[in-house]
């Protein structure tokens, strides 16, 4: 059960902010082997990959138009109208992240800009294993689609008879994606990334995963093709005093704890008698759950840490950088204001974790391991590049070239400084 921690010393913090980690000292090793055989053997080594880890032995690894077709049946109506709805929010939200910067005169006759244009190719990455995260496909097909992308493939491990869930097909399939194939873990980041004869290769890979997936993804990204962002296990901070409702919270780190062991949980509070409430909500929740054993493990990697202000738990929270961070205290809109790092918020008593991870409309692709300090959620704007423009008359050569040529002559860059001089010198002839 959950570990409780009653007013550790500041000098103590950072060793709590350390996460939860398998316990796996060749990991390096063994996804550094895959994704060389994956680079090497192309498809041959997707179909050993597959029968290894997944115990399924595929003849084909692209979804058919006939899965795609037929997963429509499979799907109840009331599932149906749900996507709709989170579908609806979610393109609402992110269509609103486009924006167009008009071009600046940074002096006479200078005009800068810049311009946002979408990644051509990009892979998702959609976990499949203990549950059909079809939620992913919205949150990472939706921006994609918005933001232009000409390629999008999606990458998903198939089950035990090698079928992909049909609500993960019918999701992408609502979206116009149809480029869908049954791979999974290192292996399927790795075909992404070099490309196989199957599997055509992306120009940047979207999507969480385990740790093997996520180790992956450092791996190519040192070798040339970009990432979101390096996401892990799942992870809530809930902040909480002593109004909170205790089945409220309790339900809400229980959300996060099931996703799967390595996951991990805190609660943040100021008050000792609401770690006891929480406790014994959490136990009799626990006991209804058909993940009780994964939350279970979760919940003994994680806390609840009892502090003197909830000050203090803000400063805890921010060293901490959460991926989701919950504020459900009387005062949640002063401390919101306080915020440095973390990857979603949710304000209030009623603003749990599940909308965002859902339909609210946010995404929930969102960093982790303390990476909110630097990283952002996706967004949009994740599957575009901006490119910077500028046009310089023949007027602002003038006024702007001997600072340039001043600047490169300092540098010893003596072509840099010619490239100005040869059209001050032709300007001056004419």
């Amino acid at each position: 059960m959950i570990n409780t921690i009653l007013y550790p010393e500041k000098s103590k913090w950072e060793d709590l902010c350390t996460r939860p980690s398998l316990k796996n000292n060749s990991i390096n090793a063994i996804v550094s082997d895959i994704i060389d055989r994956v680079r090497n053997e192309g498809d041959k080594a997707l179909f050993y990959y597959t029968e290894l880890f997944d115990k399924v032995n595929l003849t084909n690894l692209k979804v058919t138009e006939t899965e795609l077709n037929e997963s429509k049946n499979s799907v109840s109506d009331e599932l149906k109208k749900a996507i709709a709805v989170a579908k609806s929010n979610i393109e609402k939200f992110h269509s609103n992240q486009i924006t167009e910067d008009a071009p600046i005169e940074t002096s006479t006759g200078v005009k800068c800009w810049k311009q946002s244009v979408p990644i051509e190719k990009v892979g998702l990455y959609v976990p499949g294993g203990s549950a059909p995260l079809f939620s992913t496909v919205l949150m990472l097909g939706i921006p994609a689609k918005i933001a232009g992308c000409k390629e999008i493939i999606i990458c998903t491990p198939a089950d035990k008879n090698g079928n992909i869930h049909p609500v993960i097909l019918y999701t992408a399939n609502l979206l116009g994606i149809t480029d869908i194939f049954k791979i999974g873990g290192a292996q399927a980041i790795a075909a992404m990334a070099f490309g196989t004869k199957t599997i055509p290769k992306v120009y940047k890979i979207f999507g969480p995963g385990n740790q093997y997936v996520t180790k992956a993804k450092e791996f190519v990204m040192q070798e040339g093709t970009a990432i979101d962002m390096p996401a892990g296990p799942s992870e809530v901070l809930v902040i909480a005093d002593s109004n909170a409702n205790p089945q409220f919270i309790a339900a809400d780190l229980l959300s996060q704890a099931e996703h799967g062991v390595d996951s991990q949980v805190v609660m943040l509070t100021d008050s000792e008698d609401l770690t006891k409430t929480v406790s014994a909500s959490l136990e009799a929740q626990l006991k209804e759950l058909p993940r009780e054993q994964i939350a279970a493990k979760s919940l003994d990697n994680s806390m609840m840490i009892v502090l003197n202000s909830l000050d203090d738990c803000m400063e805890f929270s921010n060293m901490y950088a959460p991926e989701h961070l919950v504020i459900n205290t009387a005062n949640y809109s002063e401390l919101s204001k306080k915020i440095m790092n973390a990857g979603s918020v949710f304000l209030g008593n009623f603003s749990c974790e599940s909308a965002g991870d859902y339909a609210s409309g946010t995404n929930h692709t969102l960093p982790t391991n303390g990476f909110a300090k630097s990283y952002s959620g996706v967004s949009t704007n994740s599957f575009c590049k901006t490119i910077s423009f500028q046009e310089i008359t023949c007027e602002g050569l003038i006024e702007l070239g001997p600072t340039i040529e001043i600047m490169a002559e300092a540098e010893n860059l003596t072509a840099h400084k010619n490239a100005i001089s040869i059209r001050l010198k032709s300007l001056q002839n004419d």
